[in-house]
């Protein structure tokens, strides 16, 4: 068997497949904040897309790996401070990845599963070129152009209304015949002629000229002076709506016609397809002409046409199920890697890092990249001195693709992973089903304690504003800032600030007062915070839904101790949390060390219960079970519904089970509903409670 062949997901190891999916995970997530929130990405896209690639391939080989906040949850970016924050109405969602026409048939292929057609009905597909640019909404009211918006981390994004309205091909106004309420979304881009020539004007006014059209027209974007934005060259395509009061037309197709009436810029390579084929073709037309257009484009955007069929296919975690973006291929370069070092994470993971011969691939400066782990490293037979192909993909670290062996020094040995922590010298120890090697250390060890106090502030947790990543390492440095709750204690040591540098009175106010906008926390923030191993953001949220409150989740975790307890059973009995992640919440709960953290916590905040977006729903807090074979709808499709109505779908029928869903051939679920007297729907009933309808 060939290397490449032993790296494939077939053949890894469960315990392979663990390890490179965390190492992805944090990849992807840096390069994302680069790219949404700070326009400076170290790689190409194409790199980008082949890191999502492989975490992709990895999910699809073993799904029970999933991790809950991996790149497969998560959109963009967080805001950044410079700008008053929205929240959209309607998230904006990114989109799965697809690099080859066996992944769009499989597209396709889905969409007709999820919605049971039968093969003779015609699936017409809208294929648009994927423009390299900055997405963002625009918000109508009564037909006037009010808010508008970046995508941000999908749910929040950056007020840039008065950068918006310079824009020429942004109309201020619609026609009287538009709703109400009408959001429009597309992507804000800059041609590559007048990238060219904007960039001549800053160098010869003695300024920095921009990398690539992308980040001009982002740097250009987020000026904080308007005036600024209007002096740059920038153009916007819409292709969307968000939120709308009323619905103006039945397709997609029929959607860009009616926005180009209304005054907007619509792509003009743009097309309905009758199928899966007429797209592909539409895609190697465009990629073959590629190089001549004006604009940067990085693939090809499919939708399915009928805005029925989307509203019924809804989304997964961070994309629509009813689109999907047909990438071009990925760049890559040779260099020299020096050396192997190692980085220990916030759960003591030891990942191994490429340090390179700096190289440009794809019009980016590469130093480093991710070795992912020591399976990785062996199944590659990667070593210091050796010249390595490096792959650009995902929003971070690029990938060692292979080693050209025919340049390999004579003299170079096998690289041996250490057996001790690098940063606290604990042993390393790799767990029973695990491929990942951990630090024994605990919060004994530095790197780990620092880490757990990133991810407390970060983002999607506390998201403290003027605390960031340097700031923690800092405080934790001088110990002021040993655990999360000294963070809220702060205050009381406004002397330690005195004499630091960087930290007068105003920013040190500043800070203060950030700190103590986060003493209220809702709850879902607050277990993501915590850094359970496998808890990110979805799990986080699933758990605040299923248990309401804080000293209600903590208290089932504590009784779950017990493996034969109903707590646990409960716990399984959640549909998307597993034995693996389940024992994970327990033994967190089970530390003394966590109990003291948590005590500490409780008394300084305010720790919100979860609060259900579908409150007017039928349905919304209950516990829903699903069984037999649903006949109008599939079971995918059916669960989908029940969660965005605010269900709570459960994979077994407890006394906490509030209805049970039961299709032809339903048996045991059903019979043990009937036996503890709980409702049991026909899909009919359940489609009347939920206002839906047969198809």
């Amino acid at each position: 068997m060939t290397e490449k062949e032993m790296a494939a997901p077939e053949f890894m190891s469960e315990d392979a497949a663990r390890r490179e999916l965390k190492v992805l995970a944090a990849e992807i997530a840096r390069h994302d904040r680069l790219y949404h929130q700070q326009d400076a990405p170290e790689i190409t896209d194409a790199a980008y897309d082949a890191l999502r690639q492989r975490n992709d391939a990895l999910e699809a080989r073993f799904p029970h790996l999933v991790l809950p906040d991996g790149p497969g949850t998560r959109v963009g970016a967080a805001p950044s401070s410079g700008f008053a924050k929205v929240t959209h109405a309607q998230p904006m969602l990114s989109l799965a990845n697809a690099f080859s026409a066996e992944d769009v048939n499989e597209f396709t292929a889905r969409i007709r599963r999820f919605l049971n057609l039968p093969e003779a009905e015609p699936l017409a597909i809208v294929a648009e070129p994927k423009i390299d640019g900055l997405s963002a909404s625009l918000r109508y009211e009564n037909g006037v152009f009010t808010v508008g918006a970046t995508r941000g981390d999908g749910s929040v994004g950056e007020d840039i209304t008065a950068n918006l309205r310079t824009i020429p091909d942004i109309p201020e106004t619609l026609p009287e015949n538009a709703p109400d309420v009408f959001e429009v979304r597309g992507e804000v881009y800059m041609r590559r002629d007048d990238f060219f020539a904007l960039n001549e004007r800053q160098q010869a006014a003695g300024g920095k000229p921009f990398a690539n059209p992308r980040n001009a027209a982002a740097g250009s974007l987020r000026q904080i002076d308007s005036k600024i934005t209007a002096s740059r060259p920038l153009r916007f395509f819409a292709y969307a709506t968000g939120q709308t009061s009323a619905a103006i037309v039945q397709t997609h197709w029929d959607l860009l016609i009616r926005l180009k009436d209304w005054g907007f810029a619509t792509n003009p390579l743009a097309r309905c397809c009758n199928d899966t084929e007429a797209a592909l073709a539409l895609y190697a037309e465009i990629a073959a002409s590629r190089a001549t257009l004006p604009y940067d484009i990085d693939g090809i955007v499919y939708k399915v046409n009928r805005l029925d069929w989307q509203a019924r296919l809804g989304m997964v975690s961070r994309a629509p199920r009813w689109a999907i973006a047909h990438k071009f291929a990925a760049e890559r370069a040779q260099t020299i890697l020096h050396r192997i070092s190692i980085q220990v994470g916030r759960t003591g993971a030891l990942t191994p890092v490429a340090e390179l011969e700096p190289v440009t691939v794809g019009g980016v400066v590469v130093s480093r990249a991710t070795l992912h782990n020591a399976d990785e490293i062996a199944r590659k037979d990667i070593r210091a001195g050796d010249t390595v192909v490096i792959q650009r993909a995902g929003d971070v670290i690029p990938q060692v693709v292979e080693v050209v062996q025919k340049k390999r020094p004579a003299d170079s040995r096998p690289f041996d992973f250490p057996t001790q922590c690098p940063e606290c010298g604990s042993a390393v120890a790799q767990e029973e089903g695990e491929v990942v090697r951990r630090c024994t250390g605990g919060l004994v060890c530095p790197a780990q304690s620092l880490e757990k106090l990133k991810h407390f502030v970060s983002r999607n947790a506390f998201d403290i504003e003027g605390l960031g990543s340097k700031h923690i390492e800092a405080f934790q440095a001088d110990g002021l800032v040993r655990t999360p709750a000294d963070i809220f204690r702060l205050r009381d040591r406004r002397e330690a600030f005195a004499e630091r540098e960087g930290w007068g009175e105003q920013s040190l106010s500043n800070l203060l007062a950030a700190i103590d906008a986060r003493r209220t926390i809702p709850l879902e923030r607050f277990i993501y915070a915590l850094g359970v191993r496998q808890v990110g953001q979805a799990n986080a949220r699933l758990l605040a839904l299923n248990y309401g409150t804080f000293d209600a989740f903590r208290a089932a975790m504590i009784e779950a101790r017990n493996l034969d307890s109903e707590a646990m059973a409960s716990l399984m009995g959640i549909d998307g949390i597993g034995p693996s992640v389940a024992n994970d919440l327990v033994t967190f709960f089970a530390e003394d060390h966590n109990e003291a953290v948590l005590d500490d916590l409780q008394d300084i905040l305010t720790i919100e219960p979860f609060v259900q977006s579908s409150a007017d729903s039928p349905v919304a807090g209950k516990v829903i079970v699903f069984t037999g074979t649903l006949e109008k709808m599939t079971r995918g499709e059916a669960k989908a519904r029940a969660e965005s109505l605010g269900a709570k779908v459960s994979g077994s029928v407890s006394s906490k089970t509030d209805y049970v869903v039961a299709g032809p051939g339903a048996g045991s679920k059903a019979k043990k509903a009937a036996e503890l007297e709980i409702p049991i729907l026909s899909e009919d009933e359940w489609l009347d409670m939920v206002g839906g309808k047969a198809q």
